[in-house]
């Protein structure tokens, strides 16, 4: 009997501990790591990632939004969690399940520093970011003067850490500019050395510790790696993704000449042409831009291209010339078959078919 009887993301748990030691062997093992398991750990499943994660000794965590960190509260994760992009609105919520912000912004100091009186607390834990060439979000190193003074005059909160993001540290052609950033981060760290000994400084993302060891400082930041991807061939192969998007097949049907398939009649077939209908569809994170001859499916070991247009719940792909019954699997992506490739086939990069997998697709995990 087929093991795969309905679409499933498998997280292979195993591979995500392979991951992470990867990731600690191209550290000292004085440098702390910070696993970013926002957008539900790179759609996996943040809360058993996490969970997963602290049992490894991992350092620190971040999320995007308030509201991920709270989950994984719940959830029970009990290490520190950096919340990246919060909003004022959310920093009651954020001290009540002890996140710790990321402050990036005079708006966004101020605010915090507001709520933490009224929550009247001391040496609340916050992480100061600055903006070396991202031009995104941060402080810039002009302003660490009046932020000095600002803490100075308040005993709310304490700086846990500094750090700032990288914006090309995966493209070789743009080392010239890394190398920039790194400087200025350098110099914005002497700067606060003296003010406080106890802060940690992190700069690197998954592709920074890969390929700028001098700028591991005393914590790195690792998302995209601990999945199994590391934005360059070399690295790919050292790490191992740890999801397997698969379905079935739900239907078989055979095209006449001139029948048309899907939506819009978008597939007309010119030939006598076999197709296999699977149940997802860009509800589930296969956008529009598939279909239509973009994207394929493997199905045993053969390449199906995806034909018409992506339906809601289903995708429609082209079996003709491949030995193939209902029920049997179908992969989206897994390790043979990359995120990476699935991605290419539109222009677009693993990061978004892999953070788009729906959460209604069930999460098997393999332990």
């Amino acid at each position: 009997m087929n093991a795969i009887q309905e679409t499933i993301l498998e997280i292979d748990l195993q591979k995500l501990e392979h991951n992470f030691e990867f990731i600690k062997s191209k550290i000292n093992s004085e440098t702390n790591v910070l696993a970013v398991v926002k957008a539900f750990a790179y759609g996996s499943d943040a809360e058993e990632i996490a969970l997963y994660l602290q049992k490894l000794n991992v350092d620190y965590f971040a999320v995007a939004y308030t509201q991920e960190g709270v989950q994984l509260r719940n959830a029970g994760v009990t290490k520190p969690i950096l919340v990246l992009h919060p909003q004022p609105i959310h920093f009651k919520t954020l001290i009540n399940s002890c996140l710790a912000p990321s402050i990036y912004s005079f708006r966004t100091l101020n605010a915090f520093l507001q709520e933490a009186k009224k929550a009247k607390i001391t040496n609340y834990p916050i992480h100061l970011k600055f903006n070396t060439g991202l031009n995104r979000l941060g402080f810039i190193d002009t302003d660490i003067l009046q932020i000095k003074n600002t803490l100075k005059e308040n005993d709310t909160v304490k700086i846990t850490s500094i750090f700032s993001h990288l914006a090309a540290s995966d493209d070789g052609n743009e080392e010239e500019f890394t190398q920039k950033q790194i400087e200025l981060f350098k110099q914005i760290k002497s700067n606060f050395e003296a003010f406080d000994s106890s802060i940690f400084y992190h700069l690197v993302n998954t592709s920074g510790i890969l390929n700028y060891p001098e700028a591991h400082f005393n914590m790195v930041r690792c998302g995209i790696g601990l999945y199994g991807f590391g934005n360059d061939k070399k690295h790919d192969k050292q790490l191992q993704p740890i999801a397997s998007l698969k379905s079935v097949i739900s239907q078989i049907h055979t095209l006449q000449k001139g029948e048309s398939l899907g939506y819009n009649r978008a597939f007309i077939a010119t030939k006598i042409t076999q197709t296999a209908t699977i149940p997802i569809g860009h509800a589930d994170g296969i956008s529009r831009q598939y279909g239509n001859g973009n994207g394929f499916v493997i199905i045993n070991n053969e390449k199906a291209s995806i034909i018409g247009n992506v339906c809601m719940d289903m995708i429609m792909v082209n079996v003709t010339n491949i030995n193939c019954n209902e029920g049997d699997t179908v992969i989206i992506y897994d390790g043979n078959h990359t995120a990476i490739e699935f991605s290419k086939t539109i222009g677009s990069i693993s990061y978004e078919i892999i953070t788009a997998t729906s959460q209604r697709i069930k999460r098997v995990f393999k332990r």
